[in-house]
């Protein structure tokens, strides 16, 4: 039988001022989580250069101990593929290549990326925008095919694109069928987006649900329980629609061990995973 950890992925975002990626895969590994979400980060694994010694103790826990790394994730506030400086646009692009490279040494199946940021106090029109995020797609979708990957897109507040309907219409008019979506729940609460109606529009292209707590008035990715996510009625949205894929969660906290397995033991609760008892290490 599961433990109630090995119910999630485990994102180690908390993590990247901390620790290595192979040693605090090791560690959550302790606490029963078997599938997790690396950031890109510098000391923690970041693709321009990688520590060649850490890649291959992260590929050698990996397979030693049956994990498996579902995705990495870039923090998104440091680059933007929609920017309207060209050289911040190519180095966004340089930097997610280097991820998709990563990606391809380790056998990643999604990598999270956004669409881009508008300047918040005058921002530029859609019609601007999105062909700056279509000419990153043209660039790094076939460079994740080749790898082994793929682009998974994640709604995201601060994005120009924040709302799925606007995020999957833009998607469509691409059509690359190859690009999924990362459905972030607290990043749909923050902007009062409907969860349910969020994660039916996200249709087939849905590969992964994000889990944090947040509030309205303050963006957070909180542990559960410390904002107004409606954990309770989820797990039957996700039934709804068919989701099937363990929910990774992004929880972002200075006491993450204890915020993360305490998430774990109230998402059991609310229907999650099966009520068994947390691994400890």
């Amino acid at each position: 039988m599961k433990t109630q950890a090995e119910c999630f992925g485990c994102n180690t975002y908390s993590y990247i001022r901390s620790e290595p990626a192979h040693r605090c895969v090791a560690r959550l590994a302790d606490f029963g989580f078997r599938k997790f979400e690396l950031m890109a980060h510098p000391g923690h694994l970041w693709p321009p250069g990688p520590n060649a010694e850490d890649l291959v103790d992260l590929r050698r826990i990996l397979s030693a101990r049956g994990l498996e790394v579902v995705t990495l994730n870039m923090p998104n506030i440091d680059i933007n593929v929609a920017a309207a400086a060209p050289e911040m646009r190519a180095y966004s692009i340089a930097m997610l290549t280097g991820t998709i490279r990563l990606a391809g040494e380790i056998g990643v199946r999604g990598i999270v990326i956004g669409p881009g940021k508008a300047n918040p106090l005058f921002p530029a029109d859609a019609a601007e925008l999105v062909p700056h995020f279509f000419a990153a797609l043209d660039a790094l979708c076939p460079l994740a095919k080749s790898a082994g990957t793929a682009l998974w897109i994640e709604n995201m507040p601060f994005a120009y694109l924040p709302a799925i309907d606007g995020l999957m219409s833009v998607l469509d008019r691409y059509g690359n069928d190859d690009i999924g979506i990362v459905y972030d729940v607290a990043n749909a609460h923050f902007i009062n987006e409907d969860i349910r109606t969020g994660l039916v529009r996200c249709g087939k292209r849905l590969r992964l649900v994000h889990l944090s707590d947040t509030g309205r008035q303050q963006y957070r990715h909180d542990s559960v329980g410390h904002g107004s996510v409606p954990f309770r009625d989820i797990p039957a949205m996700l039934r709804d629609v068919g989701y099937r894929e363990s929910p990774m969660l992004e929880i972002i906290s200075r006491n993450a061990d204890n915020d993360i397995l305490d998430s774990v033991e109230r998402l059991t609760a609310f229907g999650f995973a099966p009520a068994v008892a947390v691994s400890s290490p």
